[in-house]
This record gives C-alpha cells, structure tokens and sequence, in this order.
C-alpha cells in the first residue's frame, strides 16, 4: 500500500504530511474525474475536520466540464442523492466561528430537514485545469464560493482534494473514490 492509499485509508495526517503526499502524487486529467465519487475527510488540524462528516455528506458529481455538482447528500431513505447549493452556506462563519466539536456528532437529520432550502437541480460548479504548488492538474472551481477544489491521483479510482479556500491559513483535505451506486436526483430539470 502506498503512503498516499494509506493516508486516505487512516483518514489522518499533519497538513504537512498531507502536502507532501499530495506533492508527490499525480496529477489528474479532467476527464479522470466524470463520474460520481464517494467522499471522506482526511483531518489534518483543519478548523473544518468533522463538518462534512457530521453533515452527512456523500460526495460529488462531475458530468462534464460545465456541470458539476459538489456537494451531493444522502436522501433521508438512503436510496439516492440530492445537491447541495453552496451558495447556501456561510463558509467564512463556519471557517471562523469557535464550533463546538463536531467529533460523535451528526447534523445529517437537521441537513436532510432543511433540504427544500438548500436543495439545487442545478449545477454548481466547474471543471478545468489549474496550476497548484506548480502542477496543471483537474481542478473543480466553485460558481460562488471563493473555493477551488485540485485534485491528485492516488489509484485508478481514489483522487486526494485539497480544498483551497480564500481566508483560510492551511487547506483542507478530502479524498474522493469513484462510487456510482446512488443515482443523483440532481440531474433533473
């Protein structure tokens, strides 16, 4: 197992760990990344670790370059995926707000509640390429977030994302594995 699998298998690192691993690995093709990924954190110290586990989110969707959908949430049966308009969230108050610890904790019910409110049919982001730490690698950049997300390859279907968020000191760490088991309501309309 290589350092990169088996940091994304233990879901842990030091940011510094993290970087150097993501440094050392591939980079990725755009087209690499059509088709619906399942994620999970790797929690690095960031102020965000926890938050999207404890929101109960699933992962992503890359259909094309222009439509991307990358927050994709669990329905309440569990049967399929809905989008989550990040427009919708505060992210400067959820990097900055001293958060009790999110750690045991799940805010997928309060999520999935408010999900007519947060609900998207609609794309919300978009592919390209992107040069980062000085590699062109497939970057998924945010319609109306300060947020680019980039990618490096760890296996035919697992990508390690560093999320790149204006305002925060260190990035965010994420790994995505290809996973096509729920159908994305998305899509519609």
């Amino acid at each position: 197992m290589s350092v990169a699998e088996q940091m994304v298998r233990d879901e842990r690192a030091t940011t510094e760990e993290a970087l150097a691993v993501f440094d050392a690995a591939e980079p990725v093709e755009t087209d690499f990344m059509i088709g619906t990924w399942r994620g999970a954190e790797v929690q690095t110290g960031h102020p965000m670790d926890g938050m999207l586990v404890a929101s109960g989110w699933w992962g992503k969707q890359f259909v094309d370059g222009e439509t991307v959908h990358p927050l994709l949430f669990p329905t309440a049966d569990g049967k399929a995926l809905w989008a989550l308009d990040p427009k919708r969230l505060p992210v400067s108050v959820l990097l900055n707000a001293p958060l009790p610890s999110l750690e045991n904790r799940s805010l997928g019910g309060l999520v999935n509640a408010a999900r007519p409110l947060l609900q998207t049919k609609k794309p919300k982001a978009r592919l390209r390429t992107t040069q980062y730490r000085g590699v062109d690698t497939a970057t998924m950049v945010y319609d109306a977030q300060p947020i680019n997300d980039i990618f490096r390859r760890v296996s035919d279907d697992t990508v390690l994302g560093l999320m790149d968020l204006r305002g925060s000191a260190k990035p965010y760490f994420f790994s995505l594995r290809r996973d096509d088991s729920l159908p994305v309501r998305a899509n519609r309309r």
